[in-house]
């Protein structure tokens, strides 16, 4: 069992409470635009006496060497409330707040964009690259839900190009982070993930009991060359890993052209129908069997249920430091829906969007 407890009564409680006020304000919420959405401002958190000194807070920052983090994040107005949340509870729960830079990817919208992140979080260093969605548009072919379809969700694999080329190197290593996602842990630590081999790039938890077969159309694996992407040049067993929690090394992404290896797959896809789940696939087919394993405790993926559906799910056994609402259930929209899981109660106090009955931090 997790050693997460399951909610006490008093969370409960709570959760009741917000069920009442999210469906309350569900309706004014369905009639305005996301873009009409006020947050309120953040608390701040500042580093324990062991940590560097404070990054100065900006808007525009250039990328810091000093930053003992680097969070890499996209951003866009329809999921603008989750990475709101994802934001706060990295500044919550890490010993150094202060020393955390982030680095946004965006689409469009980004004058609101920014202007919201300086609202709520005006002492944070971090900038927004413009991604132009056309330059991978051409890549994508659908896949089982609208939602992946998105050019911004393909930006992950561009962040070698988005991300500032330095003559010193910054950011050498980033922590890309989903916008459904909660850490209840020090991001130092994940961050601290040691890549062994030179040639490996990334870090990921791993799910060698998932049926990796699952993830590719009968077309890839009946080909005799396809099928034999995953027995070759691989450092060990290629095991499925969810692509919203990674520590990627930029230089190495680099060194090693993995991004035009990835568009290589999606070219393929446009060709022949090879699998169904849109950048994730591609993510597989380049690096399973080729990454450093995580704890699985920095992934607790899969709370917001199947690509269909969405319905509850529990915790996989075992503890939690980063909880990811992978799948078609948001929290926020089923506790505006009125229809909340029971973990959702979990996502709720790192809420900054203003409502009626918005928790304030104590």
């Amino acid at each position: 069992m997790p050693t997460m407890a399951s909610p006490p009564a008093s969370c409960l409680a709570q959760l009741l409470v917000l069920v009442i006020c999210f469906a309350a304000a569900a309706a004014d919420n369905e009639d305005s635009s996301l873009k009409n959405q006020t947050f309120r401002e953040a608390p701040q958190f500042y580093n324990s006496p062991s940590c560097p000194a404070a990054l100065r807070p900006s808007a525009a920052a250039s990328c810091s060497p000093d930053a003992l983090v680097h969070v890499a994040m996209t951003l866009d107005v329809v999921y603008l409330r989750g990475s709101m949340a994802a934001i706060l509870s990295v500044l919550r729960h890490t010993a150094c707040p202060q020393s955390v830079q982030f680095h946004f990817v965006a689409s469009s919208a980004v004058d609101y964009l920014n202007a919201t992140i300086a609202s709520s979080f005006p002492y944070l260093s971090y900038r927004i690259y413009p991604f132009d969605g056309s330059r991978v548009a051409g890549f994508i072919s659908t896949s089982i839900r609208a939602a992946l379809d998105s050019p911004l969700n393909y930006a992950r694999s561009y962040l070698d190009r988005l991300l500032p080329t330095d003559g010193d190197g910054c950011p050498r290593r980033v922590v890309y982070l989903d916008s459904d996602v909660i850490l209840v842990d020090d991001i130092l630590t994940l961050a601290a993930t040691r890549l062994p081999e030179t040639d490996t790039v990334l870090a990921a938890p791993e799910y060698c009991n998932a049926n990796l077969t699952a993830y590719f159309t009968p077309s890839f694996w009946s080909n005799p060359v396809l099928s034999m992407t995953f027995s070759q040049g691989r450092h060990r067993q290629p095991c499925y890993f969810n692509t919203g929690v990674m520590v990627i090394d930029l230089d190495r992404w680099r060194a090693g052209d993995y991004t035009e290896r990835i568009e290589e797959w999606m070219e393929l896809q446009k060709r022949m129908r090879i699998y169904e789940l849109g950048s994730l696939p591609p993510f597989l087919l380049v690096f399973a069997g080729r990454i450093a394993a995580v704890d699985h405790r920095w992934n607790q993926h899969g709370l917001g249920g199947d690509n269909y559906s969405g319905l509850c799910r529990e915790l996989h056994p075992g503890p939690v430091s980063l909880l990811h609402w992978s799948g078609k259930g948001k929290p926020w929209a089923r506790l505006d829906a009125g229809r909340p899981c029971p973990l959702d109660v979990l996502w709720a106090p790192y809420d900054l969007l203003q409502t009626p009955c918005a928790f304030e931090d104590s």
